[in-house]
């Protein structure tokens, strides 16, 4: 065998040799694919037996929705209000808040979707830049936004205040004026997180899993937003905070081969819209009904959804990793039953109930300190003895590492003084 012939061979081994990672993280996916049916599956059974157990009494309805949304109108993003209503529709959302970059040349606010389409809700807000380099998410947007860069963060956050929109921290790693009033905090941003993606590694797990697991495949870079969480429990520590997830959606990464008119001949794209809105979803919770006795359910609507969110009646639901509708985190006492969100003083038969969409890990912190770790959890009721703002996050560990470390769901808090 020739000297050429050798080195060929060899140089040939050690590319099946640097392809062993990629194929067994393919296996790996479909072996959580299978995994997360079985939790869909029972998900779904629990809702029925807890259905037929409570009857019509459920006090609120679910929806759920995407935050953090951009389309053509404010660049980085060529995606078109067709592909954006199309994936809403795909993932079965009733809601999809758009945040438009802020232009000074126009009102992109005004411009980008807004009302009812297709039985979607969309709120037309903008994500607005300040002097200091701080980034808000402004919900509704206004056109006293778009000067770009001529407001300072804390005349960003008054903005939203006179006009009752919620303003809320994206991208907390990049944030820096911490003292400001705002209504709340991007916890995990899509974006954010994938950042950490070594290229390399991602484009290998491109080649060998998008084609079976274009979903699933993001699944292999979720990570816990340490600091996101920290801050939060920060500015709860000064006072109410909401926390949201942005799925920060572009439709803008993958490889297109385009001829002079700007059609797409060829390409791949890995974030469209039908995938990037199955990642992370807020789950909002609204009464029910607008009076027990006439058991009329309220539409949804800009004003109560916005109430809603800035109330706290909500949690993220990594929804990737299964379906997490019918999570309730809730507080009761001699007085009544209330949610995530609300307040109450702490009495002596004060007690906190979780119910989870399926067998899980809930951890309960207390303050930002873990309370309580326990798994293969299904519903938990805790005595409260000392009042303190109490939160939850949910974990499944029968995922198996490194999934198995990623939250499954975040709750907003209990504030119990």
């Amino acid at each position: 065998m020739s000297r050429a012939k050798k080195i060929l061979l060899i140089v040939l081994f050690l590319i099946l040799l640097s392809q062993i990672p990629f194929a067994y993280r393919r296996y790996r996916l479909g072996r959580l694919n299978a995994l997360i049916q079985m939790i869909n599956s029972e998900s779904q059974q629990l809702a029925r037996q807890r259905q037929q157990q409570r009857g019509d009494l459920e006090p609120y309805k679910e929806y759920r929705g995407v935050v953090h949304v951009h389309s053509f109108l404010g660049g980085h993003s060529a995606g078109t209000f067709q592909e954006i209503l199309a994936g809403a529709t795909a993932n079965q959302l009733h809601f999809v808040v758009m945040t438009e970059h802020v232009e000074s040349q126009f009102d992109t606010s005004a411009m980008t979707l807004k009302g009812e389409r297709s039985g979607v809700l969309f709120i037309n807000g903008n994500e607005a830049v300040s002097k200091q380099g701080d980034r808000l998410l402004s919900i509704p947007g206004d056109v006293s936004l778009t000067p770009l860069l001529a407001l300072s963060t804390a005349d960003l956050a008054a903005n939203s205040r006179a006009r009752s929109a919620l303003s809320i921290i994206a991208y907390p790693d990049e944030f820096r004026s911490w003292g400001e009033k705002v209504d709340g905090i991007e916890v995990y941003n899509v974006y954010t997180n994938a950042r950490r993606i070594n290229p390399i590694i991602a484009f290998f797990d491109t080649v060998w899993s998008h084609r079976s697991y274009p979903d699933l495949l993001f699944a292999n870079y979720l990570q816990r937003p340490n600091n996101g969480l920290k801050r939060w429990d920060e500015m709860l520590a000064k006072g109410r905070a909401v926390a949201l997830a942005g799925n920060d959606s572009h439709s803008n990464v993958g490889i297109s081969l385009n001829d002079a008119s700007g059609k797409q001949l060829a390409g791949l794209k890995l974030d469209p819209y039908e995938t990037s809105f199955g990642l992370v979803r807020v789950h909002v919770l609204l009464p029910a009904y607008l009076e027990p006795s006439t058991l009329t359910p309220p539409s949804l609507d800009e004003e109560n959804l916005l109430q809603a969110i800035r109330a706290g009646h909500c949690f993220i639901g990594f929804d990737l990793l299964g379906d997490t509708t019918n999570f309730r985190f809730e507080v009761s006492d001699s007085g009544g039953v209330k949610i995530q969100g609300d307040e109450v003083s702490l009495q002596n038969d004060t007690h906190l109930k979780v119910q989870l969409p399926a067998s899980s890990r809930l951890v309960l912190y207390r303050n930002g300190s873990d309370l309580l770790d326990e798994t293969g959890v299904k519903e938990k009721e805790i005595a409260v003895v000392e009042a303190g703002i109490y939160r939850v996050e949910v974990y499944l560990p029968q995922l198996g590492k490194p999934f198995s470390e990623q939250p499954w769901i975040i709750s907003n808090p209990i504030y119990i003084k």
